[in-house]
C-alpha cells in the first residue's frame, strides 16, 4: 500500500534539520517506524530474529558499532537495547552535535535504570498520534487550522463536508491505526482496534515494566474510561465502576493500571484550563476522560457502526474524542496543547486549544446541529467573562480568545453573524 503522508512528517524534518536525534513517542500501531523510515537513509530493525542475538551481544560490548550507517540512522525498538540511548547521545556530542544523525522508535517500556543521561540538548522528543481524518484522505482540509489563527476572518461559508454521521461512525469504530486502512473489507477492518486492545492488556501493560498485571481488570478499567469518556468522572466514580465490572480493585492497583496505560500512551486525560474569570473555587480542575483513539472505547464497550447509528447520545462522546484526537495532530507542529473550561455554573468549552505563541481558541463539539445555539452561547458567554475581568483595574490582563469555534458533525461550514464559526469536523486539516 502507497505510503500516506502524515502531518507529522514535516515535524520530523523540523526537529532533524536542529536537533542531533528524535525520539518519536506514540501508541503501538500509530505508524511512528513507517514515518521514520521515509527519512532515514539506514534503518537498525533490533526486532530482526535473524541478527536480534549478535545485535543484542553487540550493544552491550560496543553499542557504538550500531550506530555505524548513513544518517539519519533509525534505530527501530530501541528499548530492546537501552544502553544505545546513551551512545546515541555521546555520538551525538562527538560529531560536534550535528544535527540529524538519528531517529529512535520503539515503546515506552525501558529501565530507565540502564540510562545514564536524559538525552536533553542532543535528544529530541516528538510526539505521535493515530491517523486524523485528513490524514486517513475522509477530511476535504479545506479549512486549514493554522490558517484560521493567522486570518480569523476568512471566509469559509458554504465549504462542504463529504462525510454525514454514519461515515463519521464508521471512521470512530475503525479508528485512526494504517493497519485499519490496508484492509479492503470494511468489516474487517473493525477487527483492528479490538486486536490492539487485546494486545494492550494481555501483553503491552506487562510488557511496559516487567509486573504482572491482570488483562481482565486492565480491560475492565479501559471499559470504565470508555463509558465515561469525555466527561469529568471522578477517580472515585471511576473505581466504584471498576469493582462492579471485574472482582474487586484496590486504589493503589487502579491507579498502578491507570499509570500503565498512560505509559502506553492509551489513556490521554484533558487537564482543564483555570483562568480566573470566576472566584478560583467554582473552577473544576479534575481531568476530563480520555482516550488517544476514539475506536478502543468503541472496542472496550463492545459497540459497533449499527449499534452507535441508534445511540448518537453515545456517539456524542466518542465524537469528541475524535476530534480532540483530529486537533492534536492538526497542532503538533504549531507544539498545541489542549484543555477544556468547566465550572459550577456549568459554563464550558469542550476544548481550549492553546498554541505556543499564546493564540488560543475556544471549542464546543456539537454532533448535530439543534445543539449548535448552545454551544455558541457558551463561547460567548465565556468571552464576555475575560472582559469583564479585564476591564477590572489593577488586574493582569488575560487574552481574549483569537478564535470561538463549534466543531461539528454536520455538512456545511459557516460563520454566525456572533463571530461563532461553525466547522465539519471532515472539512478540518493541520
Amino acid at each position: 500500500m502507497k505510503y500516506l503522508s502524515r502531518i507529522a512528517d514535516q515535524e520530523l524534518a523540523n526537529r532533524l534539520g536542529y536537533m542531533g536525534a528524535v525520539l518519536i513517542e506514540g501508541p503501538k500501531w500509530c505508524g511512528k517506524t513507517t514515518t521514520a523510515a521515509q527519512q532515514a537513509k539506514s534503518i537498525l530493525k533490533l526486532q530482526n530474529p535473524d541478527m536480534r542475538e549478535a545485535y543484542m551481544v553487540t550493544a552491550k560490548t560496543r553499542p557504538s558499532n550500531l550506530l555505524k550507517g548513513l544518517t539519519p540512522r533509525l534505530i527501530d525498538e530501541w528499548q530492546d537495547a537501552p544502553m544505545l540511548w546513551d551512545a546515541v547521545r555521546t555520538m551525538v556530542d562527538e560529531r560536534g552535535g550535528e544535527p540529524g544523525q538519528f531517529i529512535l522508535t520503539g515503546s515506552n517500556s525501558v529501565d530507565h535504570k540502564l540510562i545514564m543521561h536524559s538525552g536533553t540538548g542532543r535528544i529530541s522528543r516528538m510526539r505521535m498520534y493515530p491517523m486524523s481524518l485528513y490524514e486517513s484522505n475522509e477530511s476535504t482540509g479545506e479549512i486549514s487550522i493554522r490558517e484560521l489563527f493567522d486570518n480569523p476572518s476568512m471566509d469559509i461559508d458554504g465549504i462542504m463536508s463529504s462525510m454525514d454521521i454514519n461515515n463519521l461512525i464508521r471512521a470512530a469504530c475503525r479508528g485512526g491505526w494504517p493497519a485499519s486502512l490496508r484492509v479492503a473489507n470494511p468489516i474487517e477492518s473493525l477487527r483492528v482496534a479490538k486486536d490492539y486492545l487485546e494486545g494492550v492488556v494481555e501483553s503491552d501493560i506487562i510488557n511496559i515494566d516487567g509486573v504482572r498485571r491482570d488483562p481482565d481488570l486492565a480491560k475492565a478499567i479501559i471499559r470504565s474510561y470508555s463509558r465515561n469518556l469525555s466527561t469529568l468522572a471522578k477517580r472515585t466514580s471511576l473505581l466504584k465502576d471498576v469493582n462492579a465490572l471485574s472482582g474487586g480493585c484496590s486504589d493503589r492497583t487502579y491507579d498502578d493500571y491507570v499509570k500503565a496505560l498512560t505509559r502506553l500512551f492509551v489513556i490521554q486525560d484533558i487537564s482543564a484550563w483555570s483562568p480566573a474569570v470566576r472566584s478560583a473555587t467554582v473552577i473544576r480542575r479534575s481531568p476530563k476522560r480520555g482516550l488517544v483513539d476514539p475506536s478502543i472505547a468503541v472496542a472496550a464497550m463492545g459497540m459497533s457502526p449499527q449499534s452507535l447509528e441508534v445511540d448518537l447520545k453515545t456517539f456524542g462522546f466518542i465524537f469528541e474524542c475524535m476530534a480532540i484526537r483530529d486537533l492534536k495532530v492538526y497542532t503538533q507542529s504549531s507544539y498545541g496543547d489542549i484543555s477544556y473550561y468547566h465550572d459550577r455554573y456549568n459554563l464550558e468549552a469542550d476544548a481550549v486549544l492553546h498554541l505556543d505563541d499564546g493564540r488560543y481558541a475556544l471549542i464546543e463539539f456539537k454532533l448535530g446541529s439543534a445543539e449548535i445555539e448552545i454551544g455558541a452561547e457558551h463561547l460567548i458567554e465565556i468571552k464576555g467573562l475575560i472582559k469583564k475581568y479585564n476591564a477590572k483595574e489593577g488586574q493582569i490582563k488575560l487574552r481574549e480568545p483569537d478564535l470561538l469555534i463549534v466543531i461539528t458533525g454536520g455538512k456545511i461550514a459557516y460563520t454566525r453573524p456572533d463571530g461563532v464559526k461553525v466547522i465539519p469536523l471532515a472539512c478540518l486539516k493541520d
